[in-house]
């Protein structure tokens, strides 16, 4: 499907680091993956797990300790020069989580939605800023009108709206969503990922859906990776990853999905993960492909294990 065509973002061997240089702290421990043009990525983790470290990483607010961020094959990350700058600025844009914190309450919707104009595309008119801003409201769903107005004005599915509407005024070509639904009341989160979806057809953006929601994930991503403390430890397409999860993290993250018909019983109670079944003393683990587009994070015991189970069920089959 994807796989024999150029990615469009390129991770290897990602690691970010906070604190001081001496005694750092890894949130981020090695992570490589690729992302195509035209598809949505998800990523998923529980909460401190490094999913938004990478994100922010991508987008350049934090700084990698190590590894490659690659956008079309130029490498982003550390020391780049002012107009590759200027060309990821408008490229590569982010939803952030909290619709609530991540506007300016001071400033009015116009200029939220146009600030990034006023940094990469100095040349534009008044009158062609206007007209940018107000495609980018009616794009998502909200009146020109509105952007004479402020942010507290708006609820917070309106303001996620807002949002969305200044990343697509900058006509980006990549879109990193963080967790874009998770601060929303549940009967608005369905209209936004409708219209992330809708907004993908029509100008063909490339989505990274960062998320600790796996049954959000399963209806929005063509591919997701399972991260747990800064590492990814499974990759694959959406169904494989629901019908086949092989690395114990993921089962255990499908086991927590609730199930909302009640014809369809949960199997059992919830499995917890229990990181002591991992025996990296000696044999250390790999990230290794263990069937076509299925990356797996294991020692050599593990992924004979691994394998054993895929040519079971697929005799089963």
């Amino acid at each position: 499907m994807t796989m024999e065509r150029e990615p469009l973002l390129s991770v290897r061997d990602l690691k970010v680091a906070f604190g001081p240089r001496r005694h750092p702290f890894y949130a981020v421990r090695g992570v490589s993956f690729d992302i195509y043009p035209g598809e949505t990525f998800g990523l998923v983790g529980e909460s401190g797990s490094g999913k938004t470290t990478i994100g922010r990483a991508i987008i350049r607010i934090y700084e990698a300790a190590a590894g490659e961020i690659l956008f079309k094959g130029q490498k982003i990350n550390g020391r780049i020069s002012k107009k590759l700058d200027r060309e990821v600025t408008r490229k590569i844009q982010m939803i952030f989580q909290d619709p609530m914190a991540s506007l300016n309450e001071r400033a009015k919707v116009d200029y939220i939605v146009s600030e990034g104009l006023y940094n990469v595309e100095k040349h534009l008119s008044k009158e062609e800023r206007k007209k940018r801003v107000d495609a980018a409201l009616m794009a998502v769903g909200l009146l020109p009108e509105f952007a004479s107005r402020f942010p507290h004005e708006f609820s917070g599915g309106q303001r996620q709206r807002i949002g969305i509407a200044r990343a697509l005024v900058m006509q980006p070509e990549f879109i990193v969503a963080d967790e874009p639904i998770s601060a929303l009341d549940v009967s608005i989160r369905a209209q936004v990922l409708n219209l992330l979806a809708e907004l993908q057809k029509e100008r063909g953006f490339t989505y990274l859906f960062i998320s600790h929601d796996l049954s959000v994930m399963r209806f929005i991503c063509d591919r997701i990776a399972v991260i747990h403390k800064g590492r990814l430890v499974e990759l694959a397409e959406t169904e494989t990853l629901f019908h086949h999860p092989l690395h114990p993290y993921t089962k255990a993250l499908l086991s927590a999905v609730p199930v909302p018909s009640p014809d369809e019983r949960q199997e059992g109670p919830p499995v917890i993960y229990d990181e002591s079944v991992h025996d990296y003393s000696v044999d250390q683990p790999v990230w290794v492909e263990i069937e076509p587009g299925h990356m797996i994070l294991g020692n050599q015991k593990e992924l004979a294990a691994y394998r054993a189970l895929l040519s079971e069920d697929s005799d089963g089959n």
